[in-house]
């Protein structure tokens, strides 16, 4: 009996099309009853967010864009009583005061000068940000050392006349700190050369910094006093920015270091900082800090809570890079060592780099904090941007019930923007440092 088999009868010859996959596996059904509806309690907390947003999303949209009044000259157009209908935001009252919450009660014909210094400011941020711009570290000169003294000239008008007495203690205190570098350097066993080249470097930037400013560039002299708004928003973050973070890693180090007094010092400035309100802080330098000064001797209203934001944000600072300088393992100070790194060495190219990429998210996380605070300085008398809407919105010409919620409702977006901005930049610079890692 033959066992051959006919193929024939049994492999289709003619090719079919793949069927689709089951709906219930693939697509947008699939994925919503994978992560919405893939228990009891996910149904439950899907439907309640669902609910959440029903009740909050449509009056918002109706007070912000389909019953807003956009455009107007008066309270009139921005009062339902008189206009007939339900009326929203009143965003015709943030048109007539844009000039206000951006520039305070600057000169309008030296405003100008800020528009500039806005503009320099993007260029620093965008040079120093933008991972392929060119030349970044002439950027960080330039964002750290000429926006600060050009922007200084350009707000103030300049033209300081410290005098011939001012040169001459910065004479003193010039080889004053170059001694103390040196004696560091020797105390350290680092190179005292390059201790006092450093030294003189930071002196002879310095003494070019107060020339400028001590210089003559005909410009009209504007007060603190008159800067407002979204400028001093913008300097108050700023400045805290700029001074936090070197301040902070200097501290983080100071904590962490051998000698006992450097020690002490930063674990005392540290603790105290972090142990009172930022309020206290701003209070305390808006009335203690003249104390300190020789009688003879005023600052600047703005400056003293330029001075308590910075030093409240480098305590913070300071813990969040003493987080990443801990979780640095033991091996890579042996390794730098074994290479005849000295301890600034060890620390500029070795333990910094990595212990910097480690707590990314707390540096943003404390920049976005100190952004948003402050609308504190208002307590002291600084008009930032809250304290020009507040004065705004009691204008007679303007008295309408929308006109304080639009206010704080513009104020929400301008924070909103730039913590969101700094929020995403900061995590594509963590995709980005941490390609190589991924396992």
């Amino acid at each position: 009996m033959s066992t051959a088999v006919d193929m024939s009868h049994y492999v289709r010859a003619d090719k079919i099309e793949a069927l689709p996959p089951p709906k219930l596996a693939r697509g947008p059904v699939a994925w919503m009853r994978e992560n919405l509806f893939s228990g009891p309690v996910n149904t439950l907390l899907t439907l309640l967010a669902l609910y959440l947003l029903y009740v909050t999303i449509p009056p918002v949209v109706r007070f912000l864009f389909t019953d807003a009044v956009w455009t107007g000259a008066d309270r009139s157009v921005c009062r339902e009583d008189m206009v007939g209908h339900p009326v929203g935001a009143c965003w015709a009252f943030i048109a007539d005061k844009i000039n206000f919450f951006t520039y305070g009660s600057y000169p309008a014909a030296e405003r100008w000068r800020v528009n500039v210094f806005f503009g320099l400011l993007a260029i620093g941020v965008v040079w120093l940000l933008w991972l392929r711009a060119p030349r970044r570290d002439l950027g960080a000169v330039y964002f750290f050392w000429v926006f600060p003294v050009v922007s200084y000239i350009l707000l103030t008008g300049g033209n300081a006349d410290f005098g011939g007495r001012f040169w001459t203690i910065f004479a003193i205190a010039g080889a004053v700190l170059i001694a103390a570098l040196a004696a560091a350097a020797y105390a350290l066993n680092a190179s005292i050369r390059t201790a006092i080249l450093a030294g003189a470097g930071i002196v002879a930037a310095v003494g070019i910094t107060l020339a400028a400013i001590d210089w003559d560039f005909d410009l009209l002299p504007v007060p603190t006093a008159l800067w407002g708004g979204i400028l001093v928003t913008l300097i108050v973050a700023t400045v805290g920015i700029v001074f936090s973070l070197p301040f902070g890693i200097l501290l983080a180090l100071g904590r962490r270091s051998r000698l006992p007094i450097l020690r002490l010092a930063s674990v005392i400035f540290i603790e105290f900082v972090r142990g009172v309100p930022l309020i206290t802080v701003l209070i305390m330098a808006n009335t203690m800090l003249p104390l300190f000064l020789p009688p003879d001797t005023s600052v600047d209203r703005l400056l003293r809570p330029l001075v308590g934001t910075a030093f409240f944000a480098s305590a913070y600072m300071a813990e969040v890079v003493r987080g990443g300088l801990q979780a640095i393992p033991k091996g890579q100070y042996e390794g730098a060592m074994s290479l005849g790194l000295n301890y600034p060495q060890m620390m500029i190219f070795i333990v910094l780099p990595q212990a910097l990429r480690i707590v990314i998210p707390g540096i943003v996380n404390t920049f976005i904090g100190l952004f948003k605070d402050t609308s504190l300085v208002s307590v002291v008398g600084i008009f930032d941007l809250i304290k020009t809407i507040e004065a705004s919105r009691i204008d007679p010409n303007w008295a309408a019930p929308t006109i304080s919620y639009t206010g704080y409702a513009f104020a929400a977006l301008f924070y909103f923007v730039f913590c969101w901005g700094m929020s995403r930049y900061s995590i594509g610079v963590e995709r980005r440092l941490a390609a190589g890692q991924k396992r």
